[in-house]
């Protein structure tokens, strides 16, 4: 193998397989990044076999050929290196040599034989999606997936294909995210799309591929994301960059119910007012609860955020909000709430609320209208005493 590209470009395609590069020393070879040139290009491959990613960049190819390079190493190389120069690699004995016009290195390799099969999507991409939209809803439901793998279904994303919607969702049985966006022209392949839809319409995408998709989409405002389900796996296409995975097994709970249907009283408020009353509340909450008091005095027209514990002592935040709707008060853990003040993205929250032992939802509000935005719904339960 003998080539010759940009360091950009190299860097970008090493910094994007190097995230998903299994930790585990069994299996010394999961470490590694696969290199593979051909005339069309160099790719870089690389897999913890739950997750992989391929991204090909453009290349002048002298010498075709592969290997596998330990990716800690290469990446620590290539982002030491100064930017705005070309790099060439060639392989010799095992080993890679790089160097640019000034510095040089030979990093040792296993052979690609060893390296796992990468799976090749066999169907075509049936949705495309914005990739801005697909990371804002990742960054909106994210923090419900669950961490405890006693229930493995929890600790991915819920995706249900209508005809007329997607929706996504994650619960860790305390709280519940669920963001719906309505199908329009070109946003699905209307054919494949029906053909999948009625084969399986409900899946399970495990979380940490929903967050290393975020990231390989960045800050980029351009570019949609193509998506192919097949069997088992699931296939995003961003830009030339692949980023497969497998399928979570197993049936998804039937969170629907949990989210009421009509709610007694709504309190609409600035969303940064009501976080800083809440973060203030959460230093004087319990350590083991961070409980705090939510209080609507409809009598008073205000709102109470209020935490007490034995260690911190007690703290009282009072707001004026608009509120319709009888008096309530509701203990919340005060982490939660703010993971649902923060996925919130209008300037304007909504907090609606039934009672004390019943979950409360936070909404976006329509800056221009004022009413109730039905496409983000965020559940909190309530902390029974």
């Amino acid at each position: 193998m003998k080539l010759i590209c940009t360091q950009e470009n190299f860097k970008k395609a090493v910094q994007n397989t190097e995230r998903v590069v299994s930790k585990q020393n069994t299996l010394p070879i999961l470490n590694n990044i696969l290199f593979k040139a051909e005339k069309s290009g160099l790719t870089l491959s690389a897999t913890n076999l739950e997750i992989g990613v391929i991204v090909k960049l453009g290349a002048k190819i002298e010498k075709e050929g592969e290997l596998t390079i330990p990716a800690k190493l290469i990446g620590n190389f290539i982002n030491n290196l100064p930017s705005g120069d070309n790099v060439s690699l060639e392989v010799r004995d095992q080993s890679l040599n790089i160097k640019n016009s000034n510095m040089k290195a030979l990093i040792k390799g296993l052979p690609a034989d060893d390296f796992p099969l990468i799976p090749k999507k066999t169907s075509e991409f049936q949705i495309i999606i914005p990739g801005f939209k697909l990371k804002n809803i990742i960054s909106k439901i994210i923090s419900s997936v669950a961490f405890n793998e006693s229930r493995q279904e929890l600790t991915g994303v819920n995706l249900v294909l209508g005809e007329d919607e997607i929706c996504f969702a994650s619960t860790d049985s305390f709280r519940l995210s669920e963001e719906k966006i309505k199908i329009k022209e070109g946003i699905i392949i209307p054919e494949l799309y029906k053909d999948l839809i009625e084969k399986k319409n409900n899946l399970i995408i495990p979380g940490p591929t929903l967050v290393e998709l975020a990231r390989i989409i960045g800050n980029d405002e351009d570019g949609d994301v193509k998506i192919a389900i097949e069997d088992g796996q699931i296939f995003f296409d961003y830009n030339g960059i692949i980023l497969y995975s497998r399928l979570i097994n197993g049936k998804y709970p039937d969170y629907q119910h949990i989210i009421p249907k009509d709610f007694k009283s709504r309190v609409v408020g600035e969303k940064n007012i009501i976080q800083g009353a809440v973060k203030m509340a959460s230093v004087f909450s319990s350590i083991k609860t961070s409980e705090i008091v939510f209080k609507l005095s409809q009598e008073d027209k205000k709102v109470l955020i209020e935490a007490k514990s034995a260690e911190a002592g007690e703290n009282s935040t009072e707001l004026k909000l608009d509120s319709v709707g009888p008096s309530q008060e509701v203990v919340l853990n005060s982490k939660y709430f703010l993971d649902g003040l923060n996925a919130i993205e209008t300037s304007n929250v909504a907090i609606l609320v039934n009672s004390g032992s019943s979950p409360i939802a936070l909404k976006e509000i329509n800056e221009k209208t004022g009413e109730v935005l039905e496409g983000f719904t965020y559940i909190v339960m309530p902390i029974k005493n």
